[in-house]
């Protein structure tokens, strides 16, 4: 295994931290409250780093996540990337591929997913004239409490009961526009706050239609069954936002780091003092530990190899030491760190809403757990 970023990889990367670098600074976060920097969408989308995305795979999507993470960056990039745009390119049809990806790419579309609410939608055969077989429509019935980033979505992807996986219209405009007049038929959207500013949303489906991606015919990716489809969606979107949390934890240590290194006390900087020392070392490692298990399961999705375990493995340690991470950076700030409009708190706030949003711990290793009694690992 070599998790290097090629030549691709890293110019992505590059210019992805100069433009959240220069844009989602500590006074446009505080001015954008809990909503999107429509501005920052923009500019991601003229710099051609959704299609980036498209080019890299999903560890250039992890390599990009870490650079939205490490400087909070409220736009819904991360989770448009891993349910739109990688989803339909690897599971969807070739009319889809045409009809969609264009949009992803731009940035006009955006999608959310609601994976790991698996169970709660119910679909059935679409009446005017479509089907519920390959690429065809369906009529989608259930509720999703908490979906982040729905407020500014154009689509949401949703699995069934039967871990089919529908792609839904809601007629937004994306993070440039409001929703005008609410969502399309059928749909109701009603904002959400979540701990982290995720443009969170709760959704009603009552009949609306969908579009059945993956299963029937094959995609690019070469996956045909529409369960297995799901199951790879699930671990990309596991893998991804573990690689935004290894990003939110960096920015956190970075700015702990910073603030130990200046300030002083009896007459010696903080960052001196041996307990220091060692608990910033200890974030250090829990950090490089979400880093390398993230850049583990995506190189291996990335090339077709099962990646389902790897995938949780990641998820548990973004969420168990990813908490200890942004607890670490803001005790570290001391009096400072409980300052609700402290930059630090920020990270906070992602750290605990990334680790609720994988499942928590302990939910991920039981999933680890079921997956390897079952005979799943590789």
């Amino acid at each position: 295994m070599d998790f290097t970023p090629t030549q691709e990889q890293a110019a992505a990367r590059e210019l992805a931290a100069r433009v959240f670098g220069d844009l989602a600074t500590h006074e446009r976060l505080k001015a954008a409250g809990t909503g999107t920097d429509p501005e920052l969408w923009k500019a991601l989308c003229a710099a051609g780093l959704p299609e980036a995305v498209e080019a890299t795979g999903l560890l250039g999507l992890v390599l990009l996540a870490e650079e939205q993470g490490r400087v909070t960056a409220q736009v819904p990039f991360t989770a448009s990337c891993v349910y739109g745009l990688l989803a339909v390119a690897r599971h969807g049809t070739d009319e889809q591929r045409a009809r969609l990806l264009p949009g992803l790419r731009d940035g006009t579309t955006v999608v959310a997913g609601a994976l790991d609410d698996p169970g709660r939608i119910r679909s059935e055969r679409d009446g005017e004239g479509g089907s519920d077989g390959e690429g065809g429509w369906g009529r989608l019935t259930g509720t999703v409490d908490r979906l982040p980033w729905l407020r500014d979505a154009t689509h949401v992807l949703v699995p069934d009961r039967h871990d089919t996986l529908w792609l839904v219209p809601l007629g937004g405009a994306g993070p440039e526009k409001p929703r005008p007049g609410g969502a399309g038929p059928g749909v109701t959207v009603t904002p959400v706050e979540l701990t982290a500013p995720w443009a969170a949303g709760r959704l009603v489906l009552d009949g609306a239609r969908g579009e059945r991606i993956g299963g029937g015919q094959r995609g690019a990716g070469g996956e045909a069954d529409g369960a297995a489809a799901c199951a790879s969606v699930r671990a990309s979107a596991r893998i991804a936002f573990a690689g935004l949390q290894a990003g939110v934890c960096a920015g956190s240590l970075a700015r702990a780091v910073t603030h130990t290194s200046g300030r002083e006390q009896f007459g010696r900087p903080l960052a001196t003092r041996q307990a220091v020392q060692l608990r910033a070392a200890d974030a250090y490692m829990d950090i490089e530990a979400i880093r390398v298990t993230a850049y583990e399961a995506a190189w291996r999705h990335d090339r077709a190899l099962p990646a389902e375990e790897h995938a949780l493995t990641a998820a548990w340690w973004a969420s168990e030491a990813g908490k200890r991470v942004v607890h670490a950076g803001q005790h570290l700030h001391g009096g400072m760190g409980a300052d609700l409009g402290h930059p630090v708190h920020r990270h906070f706030l992602w750290g605990r809403q990334l680790d609720a949003h994988l499942g928590c711990g302990t939910e991920v290793l039981a999933a680890l757990g079921d997956l390897l009694a079952r005979g799943g690992g590789s």
